[in-house]
């Protein structure tokens, strides 16, 4: 699975020691050696590539780091921490890395997860608390879980509840994420066959302007990579905003609307996210 991973469209790579593999120890010490054999032979090309490690506090999460930091710092990009909801977590990894990244130069990023109310009322000071930041993660398995919502399908919705089950987290975190100039990613949905509810999520997500989400099988890469990008009516109508107001500036009327140097703005932004030339 992780060579086919190395060979698909996906924008990052996570190879998992955290919940993919069972809490026994042995368990875990079988994955890291395994992980670490990947890392010699694999070659993951342009895809940026971490490790989500396990939760700060536990034995095999300083394991993880001693073990895969010395060696393969050149290889990977960003650390994923699970779980976290303190400042001093963030701390704990950053220290380790400081400690043992055997290439200064390598500079490894941190990905951290939100999985908690703790964390999630936290989200300002943890969003500000390492220059090491790049992304904030929704972790909605764990989430539900610590809220105590009747959730069984990770990233789905509820039954009867009048709204995105989601929105709130999302908006909260994606606000601390673009006030801090880090990117914000949904978590997964865990229904491989539900291509329907995947693309439902994927639509809700990026309309508040979510960065990427987490895939946890192949099939639903093409949806991800699909609805988290803008729509080909919304970059045509991005474009046609530009035309309109040129290089003058100032308002000027499309249609039935008004457009301004704030729909430059919303219309360069949306352009930017597709990729498209403009």
């Amino acid at each position: 699975m992780v060579a086919k991973a190395a060979t698909l469209p996906a924008d990052e790579v996570i190879l998992d020691l955290e919940d993919a593999v069972s809490p026994d120890v042995e368990a875990k010490a079988v994955a890291r050696a395994t992980l670490m054999g990947l890392l010699e032979t694999v070659d993951f090309g342009a895809r940026t590539l971490a490790v989500r490690i396990n939760q700060v506090g536990t034995p095999d999460a300083l394991r993880d780091l001693t073990e895969l930091l010395p060696r393969f710092d050149h290889r990977l990009d960003c650390i994923v921490v699970p779980k976290v909801s303190r400042v001093s977590e963030v701390g704990f990894v950053e220290h380790c890395l400081e400690s043992l990244e055997a290439d200064p130069g390598s500079r490894l990023g941190l990905e951290i997860q939100i999985e908690d109310p703790l964390a999630l009322e936290s989200i300002s000071q943890l969003a500000s608390c390492s220059g090491r930041l790049e992304a904030l993660v929704l972790g909605p398995g764990d989430f539900a879980a610590a809220m105590g919502m009747h959730q069984t399908v990770i990233g789905g919705q509820a039954e009867g509840y009048p709204g995105d089950l989601w929105h709130y987290p999302l908006w909260k975190i994606a606000v601390a994420a673009r006030a801090r100039g880090l990117q914000v990613i949904d978590g997964p949905y865990s229904a491989i066959s539900d291509a329907v509810g995947l693309e439902a999520a994927c639509v809700r997500a990026a309309a508040v302007g979510i960065d990427g989400k987490w895939v946890i099988h192949p099939s639903q890469l093409a949806i991800v990579n699909a609805k988290m990008a803008p729509s080909s009516d919304q970059v045509a109508r991005a474009k046609r905003v530009l035309e309109q107001l040129g290089g003058a500036g100032g308002a000027k009327r499309l249609g039935d609307e008004m457009v301004d140097e704030a729909s430059r703005k919303m219309a360069e932004a949306v352009l930017a996210r597709s990729g498209a030339p403009w």
